[in-house]
């Protein structure tokens, strides 16, 4: 947590006679120097594989910030890989069609209006085929 009490610390020390010793002009310093890093931050982001997600939040005598930066993704999407030839690609449509075959999906809502898969057979929901 950032609070501006430990300002008046760094002010007496070397930089003295560079910066406003007056608390608004410390909080704007504070504030004008924590944008400048997230406006940082959120530029070299929109260049890399990522996301950064952060704030702050303050009142007359503290500021907060928080942030995090991390992979871009869903976590409940998985990624499955594509098959590498034609003949593994034959197999897994061919998969497909009998685990189609046997289960026959359907969607249909529930009693809270949410999009459920109903299947005709045991199992369909972990991939059984037989």
């Amino acid at each position: 947590m950032l609070t501006f009490r430990g300002v008046r610390t760094v002010l007496t020390g070397s930089l003295a006679g560079l910066l406003p010793t007056t608390k608004p002009a410390a909080r704007l310093g504070a504030a004008v120097g924590l944008s400048l890093v997230t406006l940082g931050l959120i530029l070299s982001a929109a260049y890399a594989d990522g996301a950064f997600v952060g704030g702050c939040v303050g009142q007359r005598t503290s500021l907060n910030c928080a942030g995090h930066w991390g992979e871009w993704s869903d976590p409940y999407v998985r990624k499955i890989p594509e098959p590498a030839d034609d003949a593994e690609r034959q197999r897994s449509a061919e998969r497909d069609r009998k685990w189609e075959a046997r289960c026959h999906p359907q969607i249909a809502q529930d009693r809270f209006g949410v999009p459920r898969y109903l299947y005709s057979a045991r199992g369909c929901e972990f991939g059984i085929i037989e």
